[in-house]
């Protein structure tokens, strides 16, 4: 059947304001030409996404035929703000970005492991409204969070898990009752993997799986365009896989004897001090020889091998402090490593994002959430 007067002007407005997020400014004449609408649907539109105060003039462009120039019109970007947080086990990183999500401030503060819960949540949600006020964002429309843990696929929230900080679900509660804003959580490495898919080393990539590489373990994976959480949330926490070379086996309460023995920052940097290699795991590894590296792409090639025999995922990103301070060499070598193990191929890769995946991925969550609500149709 075909679509309603109402139902194709929503089509029709939502497609035009997608082209001017990723396009930027464009005249009628362009958005014709993209769309393929008439000219008149064209010159409604317009007026109706005006009218509605989500587009205005910027400006105006030459036009290839004679007469007057063409209006330029573009998304008004400061229609909302966004916020996202990073938050680690002793730190808060977070920035303050228009609707288009271009960044207006950014802070990040340490957090003290002695601060207790309600002292650390306040010195978090002090920051955010300091640096909103410093980027000029009376109100918040969305905002996004990225902590270590498991989220509730059922409530959306923080589970409490063993061994992580008390202030970070605290954190979530807080923002959210203080806020007049969606407040949307994530695990880390999950929004690691969609900034790294939108704007990294998985740009345009379907399917493909992000190991993350740092003081912990873990996996984000993306399976036909959508991230994967599994039945608990708990989908990607490879840290408990059991591996060889362990000398043991994980368990229900602790990953010691599983992947995490061999490659967290812990491991990694007792392997580099075997190489006569001294400081931190980032270090070792950033400013590594053949020998070193060698030996840490075996091991990390033994769980990716793992995965890559369930998922058949076609492309591995190293991601995580590790992963990043790797790069292309690390990447090569435990390419080399994984496919002496299986014969199903896998690309691997280094992240291109780094450290800041974590937060680009919170800002594209916040992102989207304030044009899915602005976008929509008016009733």
């Amino acid at each position: 059947m075909p679509a309603s007067p109402s139902t194709a002007r929503a089509i029709n407005d939502r497609l035009a304001l997608r082209l001017l997020q990723d396009e930027g400014p464009l005249t009628a004449g362009q958005l014709k030409n993209l769309t393929g609408l008439s000219r008149p649907t064209v010159a409604d539109l317009v007026e109706r996404l005006q009218g509605s105060g989500l587009v205005h003039v910027v400006g105006e462009s030459g036009a290839e035929r004679r007469g007057p120039n063409a209006r330029l019109y573009a998304i008004v970007a400061d229609r909302a703000h966004l916020a996202a947080l990073d938050v680690r086990t002793d730190s808060v990183s977070l920035v303050v970005a228009d609707l288009l999500g271009h960044t207006l401030a950014e802070a990040t503060l340490p957090i003290e492991p002695e601060s207790g819960t309600g002292p650390a949540v306040e010195q978090a949600v002090a920051l955010l409204e300091r640096t909103a006020k410093e980027a000029g964002a009376e109100r918040l429309h969305s905002v996004g969070v990225g902590a270590p843990g498991l989220i509730d696929p059922a409530s959306g929230e923080l589970r409490d898990t063993s061994g992580l900080p008390a202030w970070h679900r605290e954190l979530v509660r807080v923002l959210a009752r203080r806020l007049p804003a969606a407040v949307l959580v994530e695990n880390e490495t999950n929004l690691a993997a969609v900034a790294e898919q939108r704007l990294g080393a998985a740009r345009g990539q379907d399917t493909f799986v992000l190991l993350w590489l740092g003081q912990g373990i873990g996996s984000a994976l993306v399976l036909d365009g959508k991230l994967r959480r599994g039945a608990s949330g708990g989908a990607g926490e490879i840290g408990f896989m059991p591996v060889p070379g362990t000398g043991g086996l994980p368990s229900s309460t602790g990953c010691d004897g599983g992947f995490h023995e061999l490659v967290h920052a812990g491991a990694v940097a007792r392997l580099a001090a075997g190489f006569g290699r001294t400081g931190s795991a980032e270090e070792a590894v950033r400013d590594a020889d053949g020998p070193f590296l060698d030996a840490l792409a075996q091991r990390l090639a033994i769980g990716a091998a793992a995965v890559v025999a369930v998922l058949d995922p076609g492309l591995i990103v190293l991601g995580g402090e590790l992963g990043h301070a790797g790069g292309q060499l690390l990447a090569s070598r435990v390419q080399r490593a994984l496919d002496a193990l299986t014969p199903l191929r896998a690309e691997v890769r280094p992240s291109a994002l780094g450290d800041g995946a974590v937060l680009s991925g919170a800002l594209l969550t916040a992102r989207d959430a304030a044009q899915d609500d602005l976008f929509a149709p008016n009733p």
